[in-house]
C-alpha cells in the first residue's frame, strides 16, 4: 500500500528542498529516514534526540500512517 502523503498535515515536498522529498515541515528531515531509523530499532526518543524533529511532529505523522493504513484498499 502507497501512502499518499500529500494528504499528511504534518509533511511537506517542495521543489529544491532536499531533492523534493518528503520532508516534516519546517525541516530538512525527510520521513523516509525517520521511518529507517525506527525500523533498525532506534527508539522515538533516539530520534528525537539525532533530528530536529519534536514528539508533537512525531506523533502526527505516526496518527497519519495509522490512519492511511485503516482505509480499505483500493483495487484498479
Amino acid at each position: 500500500m502507497m501512502i499518499d502523503w500529500s494528504q499528511c498535515p504534518a509533511v511537506e515536498s517542495i521543489p529544491g528542498k532536499v531533492s523534493g522529498a518528503w520532508v516534516l515541515k519546517g525541516t530538512r528531515t525527510p520521513v523516509r529516514v525517520l521511518f529507517e531509523n525506527l525500523e533498525a530499532g532506534m527508539s522515538i526518543e533516539e530520534v528525537m534526540e539525532q533530528f530536529p524533529v519534536n514528539r508533537k511532529e512525531i506523533d502526527s505523522l505516526m496518527a497519519f500512517v495509522a490512519r492511511s493504513l485503516e482505509k480499505s484498499p483500493s483495487y484498479r
